[in-house]
């Protein structure tokens, strides 16, 4: 019994969704739309402003997916609704990022700086030269970027330098003692 796959999705009053009989589902908000090929073994059924996802046989393949599909179509309505955000702290003595045109450049104490092309569909919002924010409709490619802007620092557990994540929890350890 999937928990996840048999709650309902509330569609909100700004959105449409639309279902093809081969599970294509289109979804149109204010901020955008998204569009994603769902397997045709699930049955998609939308009644009023009910959303529900349902399986028609208790394969281990088809429970599998259940869950997952429901999850998936949830982020997408919460995407093109409200939209996702992800926010990164940088720490450190001349660690810094600024925004030219359609590039993030970070200083994060190479020999040289990195430059991201960022994605289609995302913004980035660069308050302070520590501060990155970056916004999107796909929960998944909100995710995927920050986590790539995360890799280039890593925080390290001695000083607590680079690039984290606003809430994150980085233990520290204490360095050596001289005797």
């Amino acid at each position: 019994m999937s928990r996840i796959g048999n709650k309902v999705i509330v569609v909100p009053a700004d959105v449409t969704v639309d279902i093809s009989e081969t599970n294509f589902i289109t979804v149109k908000g204010p901020k955008g739309q998204l569009e994603k090929q769902f397997n045709e073994v699930l049955n998609f059924s939308l009644e009023g402003s009910e959303l529900k996802v349902s399986r028609p046989n208790n394969e281990m393949f088809t429970r599998k997916i259940h869950g997952t599909s429901r999850a998936i179509l949830f982020n997408m309505i919460t995407g093109v609704s409200t939209g996702f955000s992800k926010k990164l702290e940088i720490k450190g003595v001349g660690y810094r990022a600024q925004l030219q045109g359609n590039t993030l450049v970070l200083q994060l104490g190479f020999s040289h700086n990195i430059e991201l092309e960022i994605p289609q569909g995302i913004t980035l919002d660069v308050p302070k030269n520590t501060e990155i924010t970056v916004n999107g409709i796909d929960k998944a490619v909100v995710g995927q970027f920050a986590a790539e802007i995360r890799e280039y620092r890593k925080p390290e557990p001695y000083k607590g330098k680079g690039i984290r994540y606003v809430d994150e929890y980085v233990a520290r350890k204490a360095g050596k003692t001289a005797k």
